[in-house]
């Protein structure tokens, strides 16, 4: 007997290290991918001057980027059922490192939108496979940490602007630099990737259940297609609404508020760094509050903060008092919409055996909304004004507080229900896989 229990704390000893491993891997990567959408996202100006376009060539080559991301998400999730997301992310985030090298080198805008649409492919397919790791491994540590690793990339976005800016600055060619950086997170994509642990399969756990040990496979009502789509929906209206303050924020501070650039620009870093501070505390308010309270809250703050960014737009122009009510604005606009994609694929994750196909038409859904929304923004702003535009992101934080709880609460009830009907499991020492 004692030397079973002796066996059994060296199997939880083990799986506990292999959780950590898996923590620190899938983070990693996460801080990667944010530095590779800054290669492509701050070179864009470098490249606009290199090849000269015009911005319909320049919107051309982003819709090929955010159409070929749309085609690979649930390409994807097929392939993540096949291979493992562990091997998926092993194979992608190299491949999207190196995809980079395309749009550095090529000599007309026709081929620059080829190389973005092989781009978008790629980073369609690692938002997948980035997205399936994360909930394995919060699934198996049992608590939230999802919103951490979108943290981690926010903070890795910055670092390579940052890198791209001073490499810029510094005379280097916008090509070099983009090969570089290619070739130098291809290399530190496949370390990442090898530091990946390799879960083995389990079944899903019981609802409230720690996931530090897996479950024996049970019978398992998957969430409706419509519950899956309407998370889908969740997720596009953020990232709408953070599209919006992306192209938006400095453009309403410039044009509606008569701010110098270099103001403009402070406002967008106000936006991300709300963002991307709330995004390490909203694990632990997550785990304090629940999901749909954690949602309400997140979607009422989001919608207070385009409040005041419209306020600051009839405020009279002589108070030097306009610019800073729409920083606060965006800054809590920011802090509110951080949270809801992690919260979506949390939920989702945990709700659902078949996460990978799930998860990966909720990604696509979800993404649509960044393509569709800075758009739709543009196209209002163009007939109307941009503050009667900026009305379309306010209403859709309205309604992620309203509506979204509602929404998290019916797939729980789902998931609860059928693990009240599924035979009881017994527990054995495996990490839960994806």
């Amino acid at each position: 007997m004692l030397g079973l229990l002796a066996r059994d704390d060296r199997g939880m000893e083990s799986l506990n290290r292999n959780t950590s491993q898996g923590l620190v891997a899938v983070t990693t990567c996460y801080g990667l991918a944010g530095v590779l959408a800054a290669l492509w996202g701050a070179t864009l100006a470098a490249t606009d001057a290199r090849l000269g376009l015009d911005p319909g060539r320049l919107g051309g080559a982003l819709m090929a980027l955010a159409v070929g991301a749309l085609m690979a998400m649930p390409v994807a999730g097929r392939l993540a059922d096949r291979w493992t997301g562990r091997r998926l992310l092993q194979r992608t985030l190299p491949t999207a490192a190196l995809a980079l090298a395309g749009p550095a080198v090529v000599p007309s805008a026709k081929l620059l939108a080829l190389s973005a649409f092989v781009l978008g492919v790629q980073f369609g397919a690692l938002n997948v496979a980035l997205t399936v790791q994360a909930v394995s491994v919060e699934d198996a540590i049992g608590r939230p940490v999802i919103a951490r690793m979108h943290g981690v990339w926010a903070i890795g976005a910055v670092v390579g602007g940052a890198t791209v800016a001073i490499g810029l600055r510094e005379g280097v060619d916008v090509r070099a630099l983009m090969v570089a950086g290619a070739i130098a997170f291809a290399v530190a994509g496949r370390a990442a990737g090898a530091r990946l642990p390799a879960w083995k399969p389990a079944g899903p756990r019981p609802s409230g259940a720690g996931a530090a040990v897996g479950i024996e496979a049970t019978t398992r009502r998957e969430p409706q297609p419509a519950l899956v789509i309407a998370l889908g929906i969740v997720g596009a209206t953020a990232f709408l609404t953070e599209g919006a303050a992306t192209d938006w924020a400095g453009v309403h501070a410039t044009r509606v508020l008569g701010a110098a650039p270099y103001t403009a620009s402070l406002v967008y870093m106000v936006f991300f760094g709300a963002m991307t501070v709330v995004r390490f505390a909203g694990d632990a308010v997550r785990a304090r509050l629940g999901a749909a309270a954690t949602m309400r809250l997140a979607g009422g703050t989001a919608a207070a903060g385009y409040v005041l960014v419209l306020l600051s737009g009839v405020l009279p122009a002589a108070m030097p008092a306009r610019v800073g009510c729409a920083t606060a604005g965006w800054a809590l606009a920011g802090a509110g919409i951080a949270v809801v994609w992690p919260i979506v694929i949390s939920t989702l994750g945990a709700a659902t055996a078949r996460t990978r196909d799930r998860l990966a038409l909720a990604t696509a859904v979800s993404y649509s909304g960044g393509l569709v929304g800075p758009a739709l923004i543009g196209y209002v702003a163009a007939r109307a004004t941009l503050p009667v535009a900026l009305l379309i992101p306010t209403g859709l934080a309205l309604l992620v507080s309203m509506a979204a709880p509602a929404i998290l609460s019916r797939v729980m009830l789902d998931r609860r229900a059928a693990d009240s009907s599924a035979p009881r499991s017994r527990p054995v020492p495996t990490a839960a896989a994806r």
